[in-house]
């Protein structure tokens, strides 16, 4: 297992015991949003894939900041309801990722569409934006009254 994702053993093992619906194509498409000092982006815009089925696609992240920097995805799907139904078993998402100063790494993302997605859903969207964790880089220096600047060089 990577040490910069975790790996979430319910999916894992629903994911070993779902039989793949070949019956079935879902679109998935990928979306990234970086915030403040990231560059993110997906691999690739879009899979089809079959219901059961184990399915990694990367994600690009760079810290375009001189200075170490924390962070954390935070996913979003649409339909909404479609959420439910992607099990990911490891996501650099499950926590906070640092990066060092001009940093780029690549992200796998594993995961399963339940075939119990609902049949009219056809397509789902997963959508991350990157978020600058607050206080965790060295861009956050306290002020001599005790406040927090957070944001300055960059």
């Amino acid at each position: 297992v990577n040490s910069l994702t975790k790996v979430d053993r319910g999916a894992a093992e629903f994911a070993r015991n779902t039989q793949v619906d070949r019956s079935r194509t879902v679109v998935v498409e990928f979306d990234a949003n970086g915030r403040g000092a990231w560059k993110f982006r997906p691999e690739v815009g879009s899979l089809n894939v079959h219901p059961g089925e184990l399915v990694t696609v990367v994600y690009d992240l760079e810290n375009t900041r001189a200075v170490p920097t924390t962070g954390q995805a935070i996913p979003s799907y649409v339909p909404r309801l479609s959420a439910e139904y992607f099990r990911k078993i490891e996501c650099f998402c499950f926590q906070q990722q640092e990066l060092g100063a001009n940093e780029s790494r690549r992200f796998p993302v594993v995961f399963v569409v339940d075939p119990k997605l609902p049949k009219d859903v056809n397509t789902i969207t997963l959508s991350y934006t990157f978020f600058e964790v607050g206080g965790k880089s060295a861009a956050a220096q306290p002020r001599q009254d005790g406040a927090v600047r957070v944001g300055q060089g960059g």
